[in-house]
């Protein structure tokens, strides 16, 4: 069976020695995790941060890596990695010599500096209260900062808040957002500071840049360096931002601000004609233009993302992907200016695509694969690609020819034996065309038949791409000896914006319906799938529907696995922290304006069908879909006598990211489903 991508083909060199072994949750959780690549100048290093498992301390932590590019032969090699420390957001210097770094020595984050070929680390900035992350000018006289501070903070001093003798513990609130994702407003905001260098030294808090602004940039709870920019003269800071307010947790309007480096005057709102999102401002090399991304639509954060460029002399704005019916997931420029690098999902990948300045003709240049970071050079691309069979590694473009640089994960993959992917189509709702994938698992007998694991995945605007995950990863259920089906429902993305907004108002519709056939089409097409022996599972929105298969195809399955799934609409209409996000998906009203909306699609009106064993997880800090809704699901479980089981993580959020933790996860994952098809503990 032909296998699916680049990335796991490279890897049969050293994966498939004749004694191999499966894939553990125990080997995955171990491997080696590149990001945050960064090409010096002149295109001879590589520097990327390098996450490894401390498993003793249940955490992941960073070093920085470099390769030299230009000698044949070349490893990785360490360049800095205190075993106690994160170094982590690698910038290079315009000679190349240096590497700007962000650095929690001491035991908060500043900036750091060291030499790329190595030495002893030089500290930057010397700020308290410490810093989320940087970017340095590139005329290199000056650093931006953002850090967590109270609205309207002059620098990036830390206020003095003097505390009443008798104060209690208890938060109050004024307005939304109470909690966000994972944690609690505190009420301080990420805001921009501006502080001057010289001789390598950043001097002082710096200056605050954005005016009466309040908001958060980057954004929370995912924007980091790629929400700001510098201008190519470092006059400007071109940066987005939401601006806080009664309103903020209705509103996807991140707009695009100009902003004088020196605090002089307040920022420009460039965007103020779109309610819809902006983001990813990302300035030119030869500072006459600024390309971000814009969605049109309010209130809907999975709206087609436009390539938008703005001619900064003459302030004239072009979209120049408007007829290409993808979204811009990244922007990158070409060193001449002339051309934009960007990634977009398209049917199962990510690849990476040109995009031509003047004419916005958009040419993929790869193929197979998830690309996660383009670093264009004078000579090509370094970017970094993952799969269903293998985690990040860095690769090489030039032209149409691509070469592996690393491959940072040899010798923990040595001795297992990986899956293979066959992707299929079928004929879904609506007689549109869907995409799904089937894994099987590495050393199946002939004639013989793996259990089904049918995953569904979140969003629900998202995609069972082929991508490596570390919290749902394919081929660990195959590693356990299932065949994994996953089917791109309507509503995923990669297919048309019109196939993504198809799941609006649709929630248990047309979805369910793909789920069904696609289920059907796989068990005909493979016959190495035991069809009769399945469970189902999901998380997010895929744990949605696994609460609503319970009581619309009760009789389908074994088992089903239900992570951080809506169980009560009416419920997660008022306790869930990014209204927008619920009240488009049911119409684009509160519930109490349209409660047949949402009770339309309400798995909790169901509840008297349900019989299919089901294990519930969730995570008390999980504030996008709150941990009351699991706790909620197994009552109701446990009320009709149904066999359940609930793991309830302490804190944590939507995602279970923690080394041990994730162990746990996978245990009892494989331990319900094994119960249930007759696989034993696994």
């Amino acid at each position: 069976m032909k296998k699916l991508l680049l990335a796991s083909v490279a890897l049969a060199s050293f994966a498939f020695p004749a004694t191999a072994r499966q894939l553990t949750i125990e080997d995955v959780t171990m491997f080696s995790r590149v990001s945050s690549p960064a090409v010096s100048p002149d295109g001879r290093w590589l520097v990327w941060q390098q996450r490894e498992t401390d498993l003793a301390g249940d955490r992941g932590r960073y070093d920085l890596w470099r390769l030299d590019l230009t000698a044949k032969g070349a490893k990785p090699e360490k360049l800095i990695g205190e075993w106690a420390v994160n170094e982590t957001s690698p910038q290079f210097s315009h000679d190349g010599k240096t590497i700007w770094f962000q650095s929690d020595k001491g035991g908060e984050d500043n900036v750091w500096a060291i030499a790329v070929t190595g030495g002893a680390p030089t500290q930057v900035t010397d700020l308290k209260g410490g810093i989320g992350g940087f970017k340095v000018a590139p005329t290199e006289d000056k650093m931006l900062i953002w850090a967590d501070r109270l609205p309207g903070a002059p620098s990036s001093e830390p206020a003095m808040v003097k505390k009443r003798d008798d104060a209690g513990n208890g938060r109050t609130f004024d307005q939304m957002f109470i909690r966000h994702w994972a944690s609690w407003s505190d009420g301080t905001r990420s805001q921009l500071f501006v502080l001057p260098m010289a001789n390598g030294k950043a001097a002082g808090y710096g200056k605050a840049i954005e005016g009466g602004l309040v908001g958060d940039s980057p954004s929370k709870p995912f924007g980091g360096g790629e929400e700001v920019s510098w201008s190519a003269d470092g006059k400007t800071v071109f940066f987005a931002l939401r601006e806080a307010g009664r309103i903020e947790p209705l509103s996807t309007n991140l707009d695009i601000f100009a902003a004088p480096a020196d605090g002089s005057a307040a920022p420009t709102n460039l965007t103020d004609a779109n309610d819809g999102m902006d983001n990813l401002p990302t300035a030119s090399p030869d500072g006459k233009y600024l390309a971000w991304f814009a969605m049109k639509r309010p209130g809907y954060e999975a709206d087609r993302q436009v390539l938008m460029v703005r001619d900064l002399a003459s302030g004239q704005v072009r979209a120049l992907t408007e007829s290409w019916d993808r979204s811009v997931g990244s922007i990158a420029w070409s060193e001449d200016s002339k051309t934009i690098y960007v990634t977009a999902e398209d049917t199962q990948e990510v690849p990476i695509f040109a995009i031509d300045l003047k004419s916005g003709k958009p040419m993929r240049l790869t193929q197979e694969g998830s690309v996660s970071a383009v670093v264009p050079t004078a000579k090509g691309l370094v970017y970094a690609m993952n799969s269903l069979t293998a985690p990040d590694d860095f690769y090489w473009l030039a032209g149409k020819k691509s070469a592996r640089l690393t491959s940072v994960n040899a010798d923990k993959f040595a001795g297992i034996d990986m899956p293979t992917v066959t992707r299929f189509s079928f004929t879904g709702a609506n007689n549109d065309k869907v995409w799904g994938y089937a894994v099987k698992p590495a050393g199946l007998a002939a004639g013989a038949k793996a259990p089904v694991a049918f995953m569904v995945h979140g969003g629900p605007q998202g995609s069972s791409n082929n991508s490596w995950s570390y919290r749902w990863n394919p081929a660990l259920f195959a590693g356990a000896g299932y065949g994994l089906v996953a089917v791109d429902f309507h509503g995923s993305t990669g297919y048309g914006q019109g196939f993504t907004d198809a799941i609006r108002n649709n929630w248990g519709g047309w979805p369910l319906e793909d789920l069904k056939k696609g289920l059907n089409a796989a068990t005909t097409k493979f016959t190495w799938l035991d069809g009769n022996n399945a469970c189902a599972l999901g998380a997010s929105y895929g744990g949605y529907m696994m609460n609503w298969i319970e009581g619309n195809w009760p009789d389908r399955f074994k088992c089903i696995v239900q992570h951080d799934g809506v169980f009560d609409a009416r419920a997660m209409a008022y306790e869930t922290e990014e209204l927008w996000f619920d009240e488009w998906e049911h119409g684009g009203h509160p519930y109490y304006e349209d409660p047949a909306a949402f009770e339309k699609w309400n798995p909790v009106n169901l509840v008297d069908k349900w019989k299919t064993p089901q294990l519930v997880i969730t995570s008390e800090g999980d504030y996008r879909i709150p941990y009351t809704q699991g706790i909620a699901a197994f009552t109701a479980l446990q009320r009709r006598n149904i066999p359940s089981r609930l793991i309830v993580f302490p804190g944590g959020s939507h995602w279970v990211l923690n080394p041990k933790e994730s162990r746990q996860w996978y245990r009892e994952v494989l331990g319900w489903m094994g119960k249930w098809t007759g696989k034993g503990a696994n």
